[in-house]
């Protein structure tokens, strides 16, 4: 996994062990290493700023031996990435079910992000997992835009074992949220998993509905849901969705196929939220929560 983003930090490694490990060698090879960040879709802006990290990670440091340079510049790179995912923090997602079950109140959940990246499946996954968990979970079909989507979302259901609270195509969405949240509270539901209509960050109209919706449900949690495999476009979509709503946490689809992973540091970077999940197959039970530690690791960057 990420093997070519692992090849190009081992190029990042390599140059820059081969001179004196300060700010003006950082700054010599400022645009190799930007190349080299970009090309494994970490962002731009996000690579300059790991290029500035590590300026002042190296700030004072006096190294001799090349050996040690180069295990040196792998554990800088670690700490630089995981200082990122540190940051963002982390969010447990059964904790927080259990803890609203406790109260006596269902979990609301609503997920955000563009088309085709995977938000019904990924609803449908998290469904899975919390029924497995022992909590009670019912979905709302608050995409009621695309053409099949109700459709689709049902049959994921009826396959997990849940129910879905719908209504004709184009119904009010947050209507349909409310609902759901509404059906739950009255049958002792634990969890409340909102799917909406795919959107462009760009589109006005349906970035205002999901605005909507989010007020008239009031949710507990957001979650963005993002595509591995859009590259640099990760960033900027993930920007968008949490300047229009308060992301709580991300899930990244499709990390099993050819992804070259640094669309996982890029949504960090953009929401400062933490990465909760990511897709790693088809199957329902394919949904595997995100490690930093394991994320270095296979990049190369073990300590």
């Amino acid at each position: 996994m990420f093997e070519r983003f692992k090849k190009g930090l081992e190029r990042i490694i390599e140059f820059l062990s081969t001179s004196e490990l300060d700010e003006a060698t950082i700054e010599k090879y400022r645009d190799d290493i930007v190349f080299t960040l970009v090309e494994n879709d970490v962002a731009f802006i996000v690579a300059e700023n790991i290029v500035e990290d590590l300026k002042r990670k190296v700030e004072g440091l006096r190294v001799e031996r090349f050996s040690e340079k180069r295990r040196l510049i792998r554990r800088l790179l670690r700490e630089v990435l995981l200082e990122l995912f540190l940051y963002a923090g982390k969010l447990d997602l059964i904790a927080k079910a259990e803890e609203k079950r406790r109260k006596g109140e269902p979990l609301v959940v609503l997920f955000v992000g563009p088309n085709g990246h995977g938000k019904t499946t990924t609803i449908a996954k998290i469904a899975y997992l919390l029924k497995k968990r022992g909590y009670s979970v019912v979905i709302a079909a608050s995409d009621t835009f695309r053409a099949g989507a109700i459709e689709q979302l049902m049959e994921h259901a009826k396959k997990v074992g849940v129910k879905v609270i719908k209504q004709e195509y184009g119904a009010d969405p947050a209507a349909v949220a409310f609902d759901a949240i509404m059906h739950a509270k009255s049958r002792g539901i634990d969890v409340v998993l909102i799917d909406t209509a795919g959107r462009m960050q760009t589109d006005v109209d349906l970035m205002n509905e999901m605005k909507k919706i989010y007020r008239v449900a009031n949710p507990d949690l957001v979650i963005f849901v993002g595509d591995a495999l859009t590259g640099n476009d990760a960033f900027d979509e993930a920007l968008k969705f949490n300047e229009a709503v308060p992301l709580d946490g991300s899930v990244l689809t499709k990390m099993d196929a050819d992804a070259k992973g640094g669309a996982a540091i890029s949504i960090v970077y953009a929401t400062r939220k933490p990465l909760i999940f990511i897709g790693v197959g088809q199957g329902y039970e394919d949904l595997k929560e995100f490690d930093p530690i394991e994320f270095l690791d296979n990049l190369g960057l073990k300590e």
